[in-house]
């Protein structure tokens, strides 16, 4: 025991690989074909984790704030580029570029600060420790969130694009006339983030309320931590997809109030 906690060896976590060697063997038998595939993902999982563990520790030690917000400017960076590069019907121009991305930034930091100077009230506020976990776990449900939206409403704009001009025609404004596909893009957007809550504590434990009930702490707080973590996440999730969703329709059709697929790059 360390401080609360089981430490771990080297052999410890590679005994637990065992199971996924047997698989990796079971598929080599079978011949589908599996086993280079998972050796080479296994291999760079480790890599990677291996890697931000040392990582961490340095700007952990360092406990800089330039330091933190390089870091977590190097974590948006590859988040916007998931973003862009999950895009089926992107926007043309810069805008492929900046809106997703903005919207997911804006509503991350936004919580990030929120969470760090009043709810937790760490010290001092930019503290990585807390910082860099939280910040990363608003940004990947807020991408998966954001990436999703989009791709479901510029998809309604290509494929409904009669309905939705007949309903521009009918006399209704844009906001108006393409409510119900953007309705149904948040929709899409939020419900990985809203199955999670919906299975949290009855299907399964949230990963960091299993972390920390692992680390010694007791499960009412764990419990406690979790729920300010699904509410931040949530929170985010859905002001990003929104921002991104209302953003696009805006950009999609203009002051007339008539459809630009134009100004989608496909086009």
């Amino acid at each position: 025991m360390n401080g609360g906690y089981i430490a771990l060896s080297y052999a410890d976590v590679a005994a637990a690989a065992l199971f996924l060697f047997v698989a990796g063997l079971l598929t080599v038998l079978l011949r589908l074909g599996l086993a280079t595939t998972i050796a080479l993902h296994a291999a760079r999982m480790v890599a990677q984790l291996l890697a931000i563990g040392f990582v961490l520790k340095f700007i952990f030690s360092a406990s800089s704030g330039w330091i933190t917000l390089a870091a977590g400017a190097v974590m948006a960076a590859f988040a916007a580029r998931e973003i862009v590069r999950r895009q089926e019907r992107p926007l043309a121009g810069l805008w492929r570029y900046g809106l997703g991305p903005a919207a997911m930034l804006a509503a991350g930091a936004l919580a990030l600060v929120f969470a760090l100077t009043l709810l937790l009230r760490a010290e001092p506020w930019h503290a990585p420790r807390y910082a860099l976990p939280l910040f990363g776990m608003l940004l990947g449900n807020s991408m998966t969130g954001v990436t999703l939206g989009l791709n479901a409403f510029t998809g309604a704009i290509v494929r409904e694009r009669d309905a939705i001009e007949a309903r521009l025609l009918l006399g209704m404004s844009r906001f108006r006339a393409l409510r119900p596909f953007a309705a149904r893009a948040l929709k899409t957007g939020m419900t990985p983030i809203l199955n999670a809550m919906a299975a949290s504590g009855v299907i399964s434990l949230p990963g960091m309320m299993t972390g920390q009930i692992l680390a010694g702490v007791p499960p009412v707080e764990a419990v406690k931590y979790q729920l300010l973590i699904m509410f931040l996440i949530a929170g985010v999730v859905a002001l990003g997809v929104i921002a991104a969703v209302y953003a696009s329709l805006w950009r999609l059709t203009d002051e007339r109030h008539r459809l630009r697929p134009d100004r989608l790059q496909a086009f």
